[in-house]
């Protein structure tokens, strides 16, 4: 009886390894989850989900996709929905908004208020665009850092999404530095787009070392290896540029990188949803 209950015993624990792990035909263990977590900004969509977004938005799911970050297009953050309703139809697609980039100048603290009632993650400043001067920087940190009190005491986080302007010198100064050493960092948090730091010409893991546990999402758009429209470089399909995600990514969490949103502005050779869908298979291969 004592060897049958063993017995019992050592097969339930080899069941729940085999449950918890993904494990090949040779017996190795891959310690991955059975659903990866990682998601895409709407944004990636502009082109096609207005009238759309129902359809738009499954398609997604059905690539892989389990997160989702919204902006505020022509029907709203919630695209014609309410908060609520717009939750229970992801939601049904197993889909979780964590964020949402916005017009945070306009009608703020009833955003924050909807963004809140749905469990969203943060409210995201997407563009303040290039100053006159550091000074103005300054101006705008003091402005996230009332905004980011704001979304505290509705439990969510206030955050600012990258371009390249704040990453380009003026006179010897950062604005990137600038809004980082001004905004307090309890109440403000960034969303890196690797993208435009590449563009820029700096190194994304170099700004995650500098301020560690402030970047807590990003953006990973792959940049092209020669210029595609008018000599700029511009977004193609991750996996065909010049960026080294898997390099990139390899150890982003102990910085505080939390989250992955997929973004791409351009299709050369392709579409929204082509890119989307390159995009999620690329994703699931990632160690991050």
């Amino acid at each position: 009886m004592q060897r049958r209950r063993d017995f019992i015993k050592t097969a339930g624990a080899i069941g729940g390894y085999f449950a918890l792990n993904s494990v090949d035909a040779f017996g190795f263990s891959s310690q991955q989850p059975m659903v990866k977590q990682f998601g895409i900004q709407l944004y990636t969509l502009r082109d096609i989900i207005n009238g759309k977004e129902k359809e738009t938005i499954k398609r997604l799911a059905s690539f892989g996709y389990t997160q989702l970050e919204s902006y505020e297009g022509p029907k709203g953050i919630y695209w014609g929905m309410s908060p609520l309703a717009f939750k229970s139809f992801i939601e049904d697609l197993g889909l979780k908004m964590i964020s949402t980039h916005c017009e945070v100048f306009v009608d703020f603290e009833k955003k924050v208020e909807d963004a809140a009632s749905v469990g969203l993650k943060y409210i995201i400043c997407p563009w303040v665009g290039p100053q006159k001067s550091i000074d103005d920087f300054k101006k705008f940190a003091a402005q996230f850092n009332e905004m980011g009190a704001i979304c505290k005491q509705h439990g969510i986080r206030f955050a600012y999404h990258n371009h390249d302007y704040s990453f380009k010198s003026m006179n010897g100064i950062y604005p990137q530095d600038v809004l980082m050493q001004e905004t307090d960092a309890s109440l403000v948090d960034f969303e890196m787009d690797m993208y435009w730091v590449v563009t820029a010409g700096e190194d994304p893991m170099v700004w995650l070392k500098k301020y560690p546990n402030r970047f807590h999402l990003a953006h990973i758009k792959d940049r092209s290896r020669t210029p595609i429209n008018q000599g700029q470089h511009e977004s193609v399909d991750l996996g065909t540029g010049s960026i080294n995600f898997p390099a990139l990514l390899k150890n982003a969490k102990q910085w505080g990188l939390e989250y992955l949103f997929m973004e791409q502005e351009y299709y050369p050779g392709g579409s929204p949803l082509s890119a989307a869908e390159v995009g999620a298979a690329y994703l699931k291969k990632i160690k991050f």
